[in-house]
């Protein structure tokens, strides 16, 4: 597999791709080096069917803390903060990107949350389709805590949608900490596991998927987020026409079909 400089990517078993954050020290927190690590693996991902879904953890006792305020693009005394133009455009639209290109390649994406998940950690994992957390994992959308708005890096967006926009006002206004277990009460998280079942937990449900057909996992990732924001149900169920349509013409459909008729109707 291509090697990268903030995190390793391997095919742990077939068509399932593991990306494990490798900033342990910095408890996996973004710095540009990683931003760029991120996009390159996207366009990758943009082109390629060998991975069909994609895990994503952190090495050592965290997710990611989020944005790495010693790396040099956030020194306040950088070409970044001259004028609100320029943030804008070099740092800002810069990790917004990550979580974009998140939601936009065509693999579901598996959250194996391990640790904290702070700021831009929190944000990682609220843009992936599923997530599996250990015990002692924990997330906090610590915008708020630094001077900024709570909504960042697709949290105002984000978070209401899984949990509710009177649990996320608490959540984003506060920068509170939730821990794993009232993440899963709440809905934010699929399952909590023991630490060393964490990665068996996030291929329980990575398996299952690779069994389906690619075309599947693509038009499903995309009505998901789609058809959350439709403005009708005769405008979703349009969409969801016109994929059902693609798929019964794709040459899986018919083949999929034929044990439901064996031994023909009885009547």
């Amino acid at each position: 597999m291509e090697a990268f400089q903030t995190f390793t990517l391997e095919e742990i078993e077939p068509q399932i791709g593991l990306v494990t954050l490798n900033r342990p020290d910095q408890l996996n927190a973004i710095n540009v080096a990683m931003l760029d690590d991120f996009n390159a693996l996207f366009a990758k991902l943009a082109k390629d069917d060998a991975i069909r879904v994609l895990i994503i953890t952190g090495a050592g006792r965290g997710f990611c803390a989020g944005a790495d305020l010693n790396d040099a693009i956030v020194h306040k005394d950088t070409t970044a903060f001259a004028d609100p133009e320029n943030f804008l455009r070099l740092v800002q639209e810069r990790y917004a990107a990550l979580i974009l290109g998140l939601r936009r390649i065509p693999q579901p994406v598996i959250a194996a949350v391990n640790g904290a998940a702070a700021g831009g950690g929190f944000s990682m994992a609220l843009a992936c389709d599923i997530r599996v957390a250990a015990p002692e994992a924990s997330f906090v959308a610590s915008f708020a805590n630094i001077g900024l708005s709570g909504g960042e890096l697709g949290t105002s967006y984000l978070l209401p949608r899984l949990i509710g926009v009177a649990r996320s006002s608490e959540i984003l206004y506060t920068g509170r900490k939730v821990k794993a277990d009232e993440a899963e009460r709440m809905g934010l998280v699929n399952q909590v596991v023991p630490r060393e079942t964490l990665l068996e937990a996030a291929l329980s449900y990575a398996r299952p998927m690779i069994a389906k057909n690619v075309g599947a996992l693509k038009l499903t990732k995309r009505v998901l987020d789609q058809n959350i924001d439709a403005p009708s149900l005769e405008a979703a169920v349009n969409l969801e026409n016109r994929n059902q349509t693609l798929m019964v013409f794709s040459g899986e459909f018919f083949k999929l079909i034929q044990p439901f008729f064996k031994g023909g109707a009885k009547g």
